[in-house]
């Protein structure tokens, strides 16, 4: 089968970079560098797009609701990559956040032939997953082609979840396809067609902004304190201490206690220390606000 690349943005050749392969070390990181902070600004014209995909997986998450990454490549490995820091992050249920891959596990590490091509195995990926309609599916693909994502957005489709799309090329079938398409124009990449470059950087900015965003909008963040972390680590231990003593201004003492009486979990700590409660109380506190911190301290 003959496939036309030549209309896509992220295939076509970039002026600056024609002649890198002549120029010395510094003077290709030049340029490098000066296409990648076309980046950023790219994204900035996504952002209303954005703010309606974490609005609509916000809801989906209040429903019991997942927020499902399907991709191929580096794209499917960006969506791994954001699924798979929500947990340790955020204290969520790795259910919560899935990224899935055309190939599967090994595609992970080594790319297998052919798999991104195959429709089926995009909308079988989430048969096997029980999709339904209060998930939420985000199909990445730099060019916007990929037959495996297409086939996942297609069945997502069938199940009257929200779509949405996450691609650098405008006018492509999962634009077409997507109820939300977020479309930052990166323009061509410095090597041709290496869409790891600008177009994944692109995406792992949006990434982070997805679940992020959904994160603070869930109350898992307060102020800009990620309290929900999980300590599973020494490291960890001692930013949930860092995270109780910045978030009430006690001592470290007062925090370990606090902790050690809550076993270990952020919030309770920060609400037993600011309203001088003990633990069962903070927890009750905490439930009867779905989580949210700044609405226990005023209920």
């Amino acid at each position: 089968m003959k496939i036309d690349l030549t209309a896509l943005m992220t295939e076509t050749r970039n002026d600056a970079s024609k002649e890198i392969d002549t120029l010395s070390t510094i003077d290709m990181l030049k340029v490098i560098n000066q296409e990648d902070q076309k980046v950023a600004l790219a994204v900035q014209q996504t952002l209303p797009e954005i703010a309606k995909l974490v609005d609509a997986i916000v809801l989906g998450f209040a429903k019991g609701g997942r927020l499902i990454y399907t991709g191929a490549g580096t794209s499917g490995r960006l969506g791994i990559l954001d699924a798979s820091e929500c947990p340790p992050t955020f204290g969520t249920p790795a259910s919560q956040v899935i990224g899935l891959i055309a190939g599967g596990k090994p595609a992970i590490l080594k790319a297998v032939e052919n798999a991104e091509d195959n429709t089926q195995l995009g909308a079988q990926d989430l048969i096997d997953l029980n999709f339904n309609e209060h998930d939420v599916l985000v199909g990445i693909a730099a060019s916007g082609r990929t037959p495996y994502v297409i086939g996942a957005m297609q069945y997502a489709l069938t199940q009257n979840a929200t779509v949405a799309c996450l691609s650098c090329n405008p006018n492509s079938v999962m634009t077409e396809l997507a109820q939300i398409a977020i479309i930052p124009i990166v323009g061509a990449e410095v090597v041709t067609g290496s869409s790891r470059m600008k177009a994944g950087t692109a995406q792992k900015l949006v990434l982070n902004m997805i679940t992020t965003g959904a994160m603070i909008k869930s109350g898992k963040v307060f102020g800009n304190l990620m309290v929900d972390v999980e300590a599973t680590n020494a490291k960890l231990v001692q930013r949930q201490k860092n995270i109780v003593m910045q978030a009430t201004q006690c001592s470290l003492e007062e925090a370990e206690s606090a902790l050690l009486a809550c076993d270990s979990h952020c919030k309770t700590a920060i609400l037993m220390i600011l309203l001088n409660i003990d633990a069962i109380t903070a927890q009750n506190k905490l439930a009867e606000n779905k989580g949210f911190i700044r609405k226990a301290l005023t209920d």
